[in-house]
C-alpha cells in the first residue's frame, strides 16, 4: 500500500473511480467522481478544509473519549469489515486537480481535504495502529474537483449537518426503555440505559448500550419464547441492531395492549426482557473478556500486553446464544441456570473450531452463520440434557 505526498500533490491508491458529474457541475466548472479505495490510503489525506476535525485528536495529554458514532464506526470495522464500504457513508474529499492512471489504479490529487469524514478517518487510523492485517477493507469516497474556495465552505458546512431522529430516542420518549432501565439498576443501581441518541457515555460509563443490551437478550431467547414466524435462527443478533430494538418495541406495545390478539405470548417474551435484563449484560461482559480465549490463536482478539480486553462480538454472539439452553423459568421468573459440571473451556474450543474450521478465521463471517452457532449449542442442549435428567 503506497500513498506518496510532495509538493505537487498526493498520491493515492484506489479500487476504482467513475465521473459522475452532472450538466450542472460542468456549467460550473467542477468535476465530480465516485469510487472506493482502501482504508489505509485515508490515513494521509489532510482535512484542513473541514469545518470540524476528529473529535477524539488529543488535546495536550488528553484523548476525547469515543462518541457513539465513534462507536459505530469502530464496530463495522472490527464486526462487519466486509460490509464497512456499504454501511459508512464515506468520505468527501475537494481538491483543486486531479490526475487519474488507470493502470497503477492511483490518482494525483491537488491540494486535497476530507470536507466529510474526518471521524471515519480519525477511526481508521486508530484502527490501523492496532489491526495492520484490515488493510484489504475498503472505503467509498466522493471526490470534487473545484477552484471555488467559497463553494468548498459551503460543501464542508452541508455535509456535516445532521437532523435524523433515530429509533432508540423514540424509544425512549415513549417510555419503553424505562422498566427495563428499572430491572437493569437492581443489579447496576450506577447504571442507566442509553434513551436519546444524544446522550453519550461518560467518563464514569454511566450509559449502557441500550440496543447491544436488546441484541444480547434476543440472542439469549429460549427456543419456547420464540415469537417470530420464522424458523429459530439467532444469526440476526449479532449484526441486526436496529432489528432488535424493533423487536423490543413491538413485545413492548403488544404486551401492554390487552386487545391484541398476541398479548398472552407478548406479555411472557416482555417478562423474560425484564427478568433476564441483569443477567444477560453480566453473561455478556464476562464472554468480551474471557482469559480463556488466551493462547486459541485466533488473532481478530484485542490485547493490551497479555490481557484480553475484548473478543469480537462475532465470536461472543454464538456462545451466548448456546447459552439459551440454560434459560428458565423457576419460581415465576426467568433466570440462568447454567449446569455446575459445564466447563468454559469446552465452549471456547467449540468457538475456536468452527471460528477456524467454518468461518475460515473470519470473525465476521462467524456472526452471520447459523452453522457456527448450532454446533456450540450442540454442546449446551447436550448439558441441559444431562442436568434434567433424574438423578
Amino acid at each position: 500500500m503506497k500513498t506518496s505526498s510532495s509538493k505537487e500533490g498526493l498520491t493515492l491508491p484506489i479500487h476504482c473511480i467513475r465521473n459522475i458529474s452532472c450538466p450542472e457541475d460542468s456549467e460550473d466548472g467542477r468535476v465530480v467522481y465516485a469510487g472506493h479505495m482502501p482504508i489505509a490510503a485515508v490515513q494521509q489525506i489532510p482535512s484542513h478544509e473541514n469545518v470540524r476535525g476528529y473529535l477524539r485528536e488529543a488535546e495536550g495529554k488528553e484523548r476525547r473519549m469515543m462518541t457513539q458514532v465513534h462507536r459505530a464506526i469502530l464496530n463495522t470495522l472490527s464486526e462487519h469489515p466486509s460490509m464497512f464500504s456499504v454501511l459508512n457513508g464515506g468520505l468527501v474529499i475537494v481538491a483543486k486537480a486531479c490526475d487519474i492512471d488507470d493502470k497503477t489504479r492511483e490518482i494525483r490529487l491537488k491540494n486535497p481535504s476530507i470536507i466529510n469524514g474526518s471521524q471515519t478517518q480519525g477511526v481508521i487510523k486508530d484502527f490501523l495502529h492496532k489491526h495492520a492485517y484490515a488493510n484489504n477493507v475498503h472505503v467509498k469516497f466522493e471526490l470534487i474537483i473545484t477552484n471555488d474556495e467559497d463553494l468548498i465552505a459551503e460543501i464542508s458546512i452541508a455535509r456535516n449537518f445532521q437532523n435524523d431522529v433515530e429509533s432508540i430516542s423514540i424509544a425512549g420518549r415513549r417510555g419503553q426503555l424505562d422498566e427495563l432501565e428499572a430491572r437493569l439498576q437492581q443489579e447496576f443501581p450506577d447504571n442507566k440505559l442509553r434513551k436519546s441518541e444524544t446522550q453519550r457515555p461518560s467518563v464514569t460509563n454511566d450509559y449502557i448500550d441500550t440496543e447491544k443490551l436488546l441484541q444480547v437478550l434476543a440472542a439469549l431467547l429460549p427456543e419456547e419464547l420464540w415469537w417470530k414466524p420464522s424458523e429459530v435462527s439467532k444469526t440476526y443478533t449479532y449484526s441486526q441492531r436496529a432489528t432488535c430494538l424493533k423487536d423490543f418495541q413491538r413485545v413492548f406495545e403488544s404486551a401492554k395492549n390487552t386487545d391484541l390478539d398476541d398479548h398472552g405470548q407478548m406479555s411472557k417474551v416482555y417478562a423474560y426482557y425484564l427478568d433476564m435484563a441483569s443477567e444477560a449484560w453480566k453473561l455478556y461482559q464476562k464472554w468480551k473478556t474471557h482469559q480463556g480465549f488466551t493462547g486459541t490463536g485466533i488473532r481478530s482478539l484485542e490485547r493490551e500486553g497479555r490481557t484480553i480486553v475484548d473478543v469480537p462480538d462475532a465470536i461472543v454472539f454464538p456462545v451466548l446464544a448456546a447459552h439459551s439452553e440454560f434459560v428458565v423459568k423457576k419460581k415465576g421468573t426467568w433466570t440462568l441456570s447454567i449446569p455446575t459440571i459445564l466447563d468454559d473451556a469446552e465452549l471456547i474450543s467449540a468457538a475456536k473450531s468452527v471460528y477456524m474450521e467454518i468461518a475460515k478465521s473470519r470473525p465476521e463471517i462467524m456472526g452471520k452463520t447459523k452453522a457456527c452457532y448450532s454446533a456450540i449449542q450442540q454442546i449446551t442442549s447436550i448439558y441441559r440434557k444431562f442436568a434434567n435428567r433424574p438423578s
